[in-house]
């Protein structure tokens, strides 16, 4: 389905709108927070190289209050500073995010050369710590193997975010399926190596409690100018993953505003074919959520939005499959009756990995979506109004 929307325009399209509108308040909370947990990450390293060169500025002002400081003004300042790239037009970002994937693919190259001959297979045992389930430890915390996949699943939501400019394809049929399959085999190559060459290089109880952890191991083999480029790179190129959520999230507000869910005036567009309103909106806000919250607590929530989209699509492709098995489809889905009921079992199960605060959190979130749904969207939607 080449449109606009991801998740929330396949369930719109067979589930109907309060289903949709559920999934779209969803994926609002999974854009909006992964830019703000970005944006955390990002601050963690421009921090480092503030305080490695003493720059005058309070460390009060470098860390939220969770961390115990009073705000992250870094996270603050690339969260808008993003928005702002993005409002100058969507070709110039393009051009702007090539460059700064190619600065981010060199770096985590160059961290796996220089970390990979200080392995040492040793730091691989016990391979799994803490267990292969979720489990409370003594602390609060969960941890294991599934508890782990529940936090880092957002790692993997760009390929969803590719969906979302379905429409601005000019193939979609060939263009998303390359894009997304792709840059997932790739990704998930990358993240692998990275992940070895740093346990190898260092115990995960040493650098764990790291927010620049690279950065830190390269310091920790006595490599600190490497590190230093490291943490240079990750400031230069961390800001295109802020910039790809927060394209894909002004294309939900614009789905969705266009089927009436949301005031209509937010589908409109500048003259650079940016939508600026909802943009700047989703920009303000996740500065604030990055400025404010610590980064697992950001991550965590935007992990159930996520969740919840990616049941929501299985669901669909299933459903359409029984109810339209003859409609011709630009995108088919291999071994559907597999493929779907696995989704959603291995998203439920992620979804119960969650810590309880986390899911509560999500349920109070979609509470206050539905009042919004009954007392805006169920009036002024398109459905409604015809």
């Amino acid at each position: 389905m080449p449109a606009a929307g991801s998740a929330y325009t396949y369930s719109y399209s067979v589930m109907g709108e309060l289903v949709a509108w559920v999934v779209g308040w969803s994926l609002i909370l999974e854009y909006t927070v992964v830019c703000s947990a970005v944006s955390v990450g990002w601050a963690a390293y421009a921090s480092g190289v503030i305080q490695a060169n003493d720059w005058p500025i309070p460390a009060q002002f470098l860390a939220g209050p969770g961390a115990g400081g009073l705000v992250n003004l870094p996270a603050v300042f690339i969260a808008l500073a993003v928005t702002a790239m993005l409002t100058a037009g969507t070709r110039e970002s393009a051009t702007v995010n090539f460059v700064l994937v190619i600065v981010k693919v060199v770096a985590l190259a160059a961290f796996v050369a220089i970390a990979l001959p200080a392995f040492d297979a040793a730091n691989f045992q016990p391979f799994a710590p803490f267990g292969f389930g979720a489990e409370t430890q003594a602390d609060g915390a969960r941890r294991g193997v599934m508890a782990a996949a529940a936090l880092i699943f957002f790692a993997f939501y760009g390929f969803d975010a590719i969906s979302t400019a379905a429409e601005e394809a000019k193939r979609p049929e060939r263009d998303l399926t390359i894009a997304i399959v792709g840059s997932m085999l790739i990704c998930t190559l990358i993240y692998m190596l990275v992940a070895a060459a740093s346990l190898g290089a260092s115990p995960f109880q040493v650098f764990s409690g790291s927010e620049e952890p690279l950065a830190f191991i390269l310091r920790e083999l006595g490599q600190p100018f490497a590190a230093t480029l490291i943490a240079g790179a990750a400031i230069v190129a961390l800001p295109t993953v802020i910039m790809v959520f927060m394209y894909g999230q002004s294309r939900i507000f614009f789905a969705m505003s266009r089927d009436g869910l949301l005031p209509r005036g937010l589908m409109k567009v500048g003259a650079r074919g940016v939508p600026v309103r909802v943009t700047v909106l989703t920009g303000v806000i996740a500065a604030a959520i990055a400025g404010f919250m610590p980064l697992k607590d950001i991550a965590e929530l935007a992990n159930a939005g996520t969740l919840a989209a990616c049941v929501a699509t299985a669901l669909s492709m299933m459903i359409l499959r029984r109810a339209a098995p003859g409609l011709e489809r630009t995108f088919a889905c291999p071994w559907p009756w597999l493929v779907g009921p696995l989704a959603v079992a291995g998203c439920l199960y992620l979804f119960a990995s969650l810590p309880a605060a986390t899911q509560v959190r999500f349920a109070i979130w979609n509470a206050i979506g539905v009042l919004v749904y009954l007392a805006y969207g169920r009036v002024k939607s398109r459905l409604a109004v015809s």
